[in-house]
């Protein structure tokens, strides 16, 4: 199989479409960002990188806290609009009619209609460069009840989908299951 090469590039895939969380001035905004992942296990964390611009990040670095909330693939144009709009002209959540709940951590707005949302608390913030990295302990996972099956988080019911960049941009739904982890490979030693 023959490789073209093309630069050094952030291309990893899948980038979850995500919709961050902060106080900023005491009020609740959201940036859509793709740029989030698991950070570690124990204790729970999961990172976020954010331009230096964004006005979210302001409200990070006044409560050192965020949210981390997966909208459904019926909220794509909520998130989208959240990442196209900046929270110092707009209000959001007005805009979006977002429903905002809080939990155990103070300035980590969480938005009702997503079926996932994470609070947490700043750990560490790292400037690296074109983006701020954020790594925040997870102290409570929020799941939509008529997302849960037999008590746990259904991937199928809670229907997030990714960011696919360009040209053209992007999302996508999840597709088809194409084998069982942690036991496909075994066919290698069969």
């Amino acid at each position: 199989m023959s490789k073209t090469q093309i630069g050094a590039t952030t291309l990893i895939y899948p980038m979850p479409t995500t919709l961050v969380g902060a106080d900023v001035d005491g009020k609740p905004n959201f940036l859509a960002i793709a740029w989030c992942g698991v950070a570690c296990s124990q204790p729970p964390m999961v990172s976020v990188a954010l331009q230096p611009r964004r006005y979210t990040l302001r409200g990070i670095r006044q409560n050192m806290a965020f949210s981390v909330n997966i909208p459904s693939v019926e909220l794509v144009k909520e998130a989208d609009y959240c990442g196209i709009r900046s929270g110092a002209k707009v209000d959001k959540v007005a805009a979006c009619n977002f429903d905002i709940f809080y939990g155990k951590v103070e300035g980590a707005p969480m938005i009702e209609q997503c079926p996932v949302n994470l609070e947490c608390r700043v750990v560490q913030m790292l400037e690296l460069g074109s983006h701020w990295l954020i790594v925040g302990k997870i102290e409570e996972t929020h799941v939509s009840d008529d997302c849960l099956t037999d008590g746990r988080p259904d991937v199928d019911k809670v229907r997030p989908f990714i960011f696919i960049p360009g040209p053209p941009s992007r999302y996508q739904a999840f597709g088809e299951i194409i084998a069982g982890a942690f036991s496909v490979g075994r066919e290698i030693e069969a």
